[in-house]
């Protein structure tokens, strides 16, 4: 994991353009390479096992794998939680984020709102300029 490149700030229909690269564990989306995304979210479902999360930003909804040291804590269906981790496609199945971050924000005032002013700044100042190729 090369933790030099940021984890982009996006929604998880935003996701769906993205594609694998060449190099090892990096996706690229419109020009910009990336190893891990950053979302915000509803916890909507849990897998049977309590490894897998489901995650609704309200323009999609993606799995979350979860590493051993999260899967004790008590992540209950409801909350609001930001998650940052690697970006994974899979063949014949749902798109995954590997977790390697996850807070509950569920006690923030105006969070979900926030976020998506947080998502369109990011796009605007540093990810459409990347896209367009003017920097």
């Amino acid at each position: 994991m090369d933790y030099n490149l940021a984890a982009l700030k996006l929604l998880c229909v935003q996701l769906k353009d993205a594609h694998e690269t060449s190099s090892e564990n990096a996706m690229e989306l419109h020009n910009i390479i990336f190893q891990r995304a950053w979302l915000q979210g509803i916890l909507v479902h849990f897998s049977a096992d309590g490894e897998c999360l489901y995650l609704d930003d309200g323009t999609g909804v993606i799995e979350l794998s979860l590493r051993p040291e999260f899967r004790g804590r008590p992540w209950n269906i409801g909350m609001y939680v930001m998650v940052v981790g690697r970006y994974m496609v899979r063949a014949d199945e749902p798109p995954m984020i590997q977790v390697h971050k996850m807070v509950d924000l569920s006690a923030s005032p105006d969070r979900e709102a926030m976020w998506y002013l947080e998502v369109l700044e990011a796009y605007k100042m540093f990810y459409q300029p990347l896209m367009e190729g003017t920097v």
